[in-house]
């Protein structure tokens, strides 16, 4: 005879249940999150500072001669003048992340508040930090939502980099300013540059449109920088760097604030198919001009095969075979080479590759539907296609040469 049930026994808690009792977390307390955030703009502010030092002074914090060695704290007065790249910079880090958190609490949307990323080697052509990040922790349900906290960032921090442009443009220096980081210049007076960079060396950053127009309009042809001595210039370099996280920010593909602005624009399926091609040409011009037809053996064997495979890696997210996999990477193969032997030397960005690989195995490069797909209003559309002209305006295929 089967047993039965004893009648006042409890019925058994459901599965779920259990394993939300036993695995969720409380909430840490307030003091600590916000510690921890004050505590990440803090080392981060100061990375920053010692990284302006250094671009300002031309001197790195650690010595690569013999051994790496101390060359010794930089002077309160050097720190002081670090001050003027690391605040409108982050300054503009800032607003951008708050343009963010602000929109999605506006949306009931709950968010953190920024984390900020410090880093800084002391080995020189670092810029203290790689950005500040926030994290959505609701979903989030339309496109008008999505378009909003994505556009919200980039324009915020867009309208504070500008007039940090335009202050460095309208108090630069006298001309000879130069000649207090690189004494060994002034023996050739103002035409030094014909003698110092008749190799092509040192650091030269792209000035996108924006720059350059702005540059017109404010500056004094007889004090600009040369284009190798603007890294010794805190206020324009970190309004220029203020221009390219922008842009990069702004670029129309996946999960980036510019893919969700034209998400918003055009809708899923038409921006997700959109996003695959903007991707793939991001690639195919990070890697054009690694490999020619005149490209060596050797080469071809010990680079070729880590380029293939990187390429499989980051278009497998695109498409949904294997097979096609192999077929599109091919593809942009076969395109690169016949681009290069159609125009010799031409040459894209290969430090584009991390930041595609980034983009592909951890952003993602499509965008999740939204419940409610409901077209935005005409003013919004407007402001999307002047968010996406600004991209324009602020994007430079090679920033760093």
């Amino acid at each position: 005879m089967p047993s039965l049930p004893l009648p006042d026994a409890p019925a058994p808690a459901p599965v779920s249940e259990i394993e939300f009792d036993r695995y969720e977390r409380p909430e840490p307390p307030r003091w600590r999150v916000y510690g921890l955030h004050l505590l990440l703009f803090v080392i981060t502010l100061i990375t920053t500072t010692l990284a302006g030092a250094e671009w300002i002074t031309g001197r790195a914090f650690f010595d690569q001669g013999q051994g790496v060695k101390l060359t010794g704290w930089f002077s309160q007065a050097e720190v002081l003048r670090g001050l003027w790249f690391s605040l409108p910079f982050l300054g503009v880090l800032t607003v951008h992340e708050f343009g963010h958190y602000f929109t999605a609490r506006h949306y009931k949307v709950r968010a953190t508040l920024p984390y900020y990323i410090p880093f800084f080697t002391g080995f020189f052509n670092t810029i203290g930090t790689f950005g500040a990040i926030i994290r959505i922790k609701d979903r989030i349900f339309s496109r008008k939502e999505f378009f909003d906290i994505g556009l919200a960032g980039p324009l915020a921090g867009f309208l504070v980099a500008v007039p940090v442009l335009i202050y460095g443009f309208t108090h630069l220096p006298p001309w000879d300013y130069v000649f207090q980081i690189h004494p060994e210049y002034r023996q050739f007076g103002a035409d030094y540059a014909r003698h110092v960079y008749d190799d092509g060396s040192g650091l030269t950053l792209s000035r996108p449109l924006l720059y350059q127009l702005l540059e017109y309009w404010f500056a004094d042809p007889a004090r600009l920088p040369h284009p190798n001595e603007l890294i010794h210039y805190p206020v324009l370099l970190a309004g220029l760097l203020a221009l390219f996280f922008t842009a990069l920010n702004l670029l129309p593909i996946g999960q980036l604030d510019g893919g969700h602005i034209l998400y918003g624009l055009l809708g899923f399926r038409r921006f997700n198919r959109l996003s695959a091609v903007f991707f793939v040409g991001f690639i195919f011009y990070a890697g054009l001009g690694l490999f020619t037809l005149h490209t060596t053996g050797e080469t071809w064997l010990y680079g070729g095969i880590p380029y293939a495979l990187y390429l499989l890696v980051v278009f497998r997210r695109v498409v949904p075979t294997l097979r096609r996999t192999v077929l599109l990477a091919l593809s942009v193969v076969a395109a690169q080479l016949a681009l290069t032997l159609a125009v010799p030397g031409i040459f894209g960005n290969p430090g584009w590759l991390i930041f595609g690989l980034l983009l592909s195995r951890f952003m993602g490069i499509f965008h999740p539907p939204a419940p409610d797909e409901r077209p935005l209003s005409p003013g919004r559309k407007v402001l999307g296609w002047i968010m996406l002209a600004i991209f324009v305006l602020c994007f430079s295929p090679s920033p760093f040469q």
